[in-house]
């Protein structure tokens, strides 16, 4: 039986931090290996948000090289850059006729990013970013897309504009069905709802274990614990949060000692440095030699280019052969 294919993909910002790892590389390694996967280096969507960016390729590589030091295998799922396969916005441009301007504007998520960006003059490309998406994902026939529940409405976006073509045309794409996941999110070092590069609350995937205990050590902690024989709460604490992910086997014993307050807050952070630390290991090893031998990394991504291009190619045709394009 085939396997169902998917596409994901991530904006070319660099360097990753934990924050991307738990909230989408696991849960990418995972379905690798029960899905025909796609990974896309979305560059044309840096551009809905801002025209003013740093070297969107230095950041597709880097970006790239975390990728394959955390595991995903461009072997099973080729990695391509958005740029660099015309039909993504040939398809947008198609796509762009079947969508009125008052329904991408009761997209909730785009409501959401411009309430948080303090957007006051929306660009077309940013309105239009869930066509872009649509495009991205149905280019490559992708039959199921991996999202948690806020971003569903964006699958609806694909589904509706895919329903559309076919009902229009012939029945030529998939209505991809969303595969619902349950994304985990690490809040930043600052306490704040995510990490965010941005916002300098990061530890991020390439951090060695001197730079990830002194971003630990200055992270905030449950406030009314000041002393170390005060009782603690762990429940409020950034950093007990992170012992969830990365010291599941002492979560336990960490809790109680802080409740007790035989546990301090240093102490702590050392432990949550520690367990950081053995998990970060495997990767920065393997990003020291993606970093050495990068001409390995743009060989791959040259080969997954052309494999992108076969199947985007394959996709256009029957798209225009259905349009009568000739």
């Amino acid at each position: 039986m085939a396997k169902k294919r998917i596409l994901s993909g991530m904006r070319p910002t660099g360097k990753l931090h934990i924050g991307h790892y738990v909230g989408a590389l696991e849960n990418w390694i995972k379905l690798q290996n029960d899905y025909d996967s796609f990974f896309l280096i979305a560059d044309y969507h840096v551009l809905t948000t801002s025209l003013v960016s740093d070297n969107i390729y230095d950041n597709s590589i880097e970006m790239m090289i975390d990728w394959l030091a955390s595991g995903l295998d461009p072997e099973k799922s080729p990695f391509f850059r958005q740029s660099k396969i015309k039909e993504h916005t040939e398809l947008f441009l198609i796509f762009s006729m079947l969508i009125t301007k008052a329904r991408l504007e009761r997209n909730p998520t785009l409501k959401e990013q411009v309430r948080d960006l303090n957007i006051d003059n929306l660009i077309y490309g940013h309105l239009g970013y869930p066509v872009l998406q649509a495009a991205d994902i149905l280019l490559y026939r992708g039959e199921a897309v991996p999202v948690g529940e806020d971003q569903v409405p964006h699958v609806e976006i694909t589904r509706e504009i895919a329903r559309k073509f076919n009902i229009q045309y012939g029945n030529v794409l998939p209505e991809p069905e969303p595969l619902l996941t349950q994304f985990s999110r690490l809040p930043g070092l600052d306490g704040g709802a995510k990490m965010s590069k941005s916002l300098n609350n990061t530890i991020l995937l390439s951090d060695g274990p001197e730079e990830v205990w002194q971003k630990l050590r200055k992270a905030v902690t449950d406030p009314q614990k000041v002393r170390k024989n005060d009782p603690g709460r762990p429940e409020v604490c950034l950093v007990f949060t992170y012992h969830k992910k990365f010291n599941p086997g002492e979560v336990a014993e960490i809790e109680s000692g802080c409740r007790s307050g035989e546990l301090g807050c240093v102490d702590c952070k050392k432990k949550c440095t520690a367990g950081m630390n053995d998990f970060l290991a495997p990767i920065i090893d393997k990003r020291k030699y993606y970093e050495e031998n990068k001409s390995e990394v743009i060989d791959i991504l040259h080969s997954g280019e052309e494999r992108g291009k076969k199947v985007a190619g394959e996709t256009m045709e029957s798209v225009r052969t259905a349009m009568k394009f000739g």
